[in-house]
């Protein structure tokens, strides 16, 4: 039965449309021709609608992923700005010396161990004879690079394995710098025991260890203890090489050795020994 009822209205439904029954409705009785553009007006408006929301939710959907986007290059972009403000700072007032001497800048990646900020790796292969450099940052000394284990890591003022020597106040008395109790503060030891020194003396490296040259600020003396064999000083160190992202690497040349690099030359200077 329902099947005989479905079969009938489709008929009506394909005859009314063949011989334009709507129009002929539309024509003759108003009411029809009022829910006919009424009916065309709300498809049309539902139609646009879904439209407009699906195309809302592609919009919305680019949106987010160009939002991810701008955020990553926002952080990139911060991170290099940063990078540049540190290179800016770390690159004024640079005096370097009139020696025979490689300079070269070097960055910091990261701390070796969380629980110790003077230690920490430097971006550079270190050198093949293992040669100890020296890290300079605002025209001071802030420590020292060495290899370990085939990669540069610096050991920066403060560290416990951090030294070179230096000289103190006007007759150039020697020490060694090494750590201190405090992170702010350095000793400088085995100073002779005949020493002139006073508080108040400026400490600059002496060069005697080829990791510095002769002449850069370390820092000044602010307490001296005397002991049976030797004085140590305390001293205000300048740098402040903790809170720096960059640092020079100095490097004597020592011509002799490049010298001896040439087997002629070594040659020769064995004749001239001989003779």
């Amino acid at each position: 039965m329902k099947r005989i009822l479905f079969i009938f209205l489709f008929l009506i439904a394909g005859l009314a449309y063949l011989f334009e029954l709507d129009k002929f409705l539309a024509k003759h009785f108003s009411v029809f021709s009022t829910i006919k553009t009424a009916y065309i007006n709300t498809y049309i408006s539902v139609s646009e609608k879904i439209a407009n929301h699906f195309e809302h939710e592609r919009m919305i959907k680019e949106l987010q992923t160009e939002n991810i986007e701008l955020k990553e290059y926002k952080i990139l972009y911060n991170e290099s700005h940063a990078r540049i403000n540190n290179f800016k700072e770390f690159i004024k007032n640079v005096e370097l010396p009139d020696v025979d001497s490689q300079i070269e800048i070097i960055r910091v990646l990261s701390y070796i161990n969380f629980d110790d900020f003077t230690n920490v790796w430097l971006d550079r292969v270190p050198e093949p004879n293992n040669k100890i450099l020296g890290l300079i940052s605002e025209n001071y000394a802030s420590g020292i690079a060495l290899n370990k284990q085939g990669k540069l890591i610096g050991l920066l003022n403060g560290n416990k394995d951090c030294t070179y020597a230096v000289f103190i106040g006007a007759d150039k008395s020697p020490g060694i710098v090494t750590a201190a109790d405090n992170l702010d503060e350095l000793f400088v030891k085995f100073i002779p025991i005949w020493s002139d020194i006073h508080i108040g003396d400026e400490v600059i490296t002496s060069g005697m260890d080829n990791i510095f040259f002769e002449g850069l600020k370390v820092g000044k003396v602010t307490e001296i203890k005397e002991f049976p064999d030797m004085k140590i000083a305390t001293i205000k160190p300048y740098a402040s090489p903790l809170k720096k992202r960059y640092f020079y690497t100095y490097k004597k040349i020592n011509n002799l050795d490049d010298d001896l690099k040439n087997p002629e030359e070594i040659k020769q200077l064995e004749e001239n020994l001989n003779n």
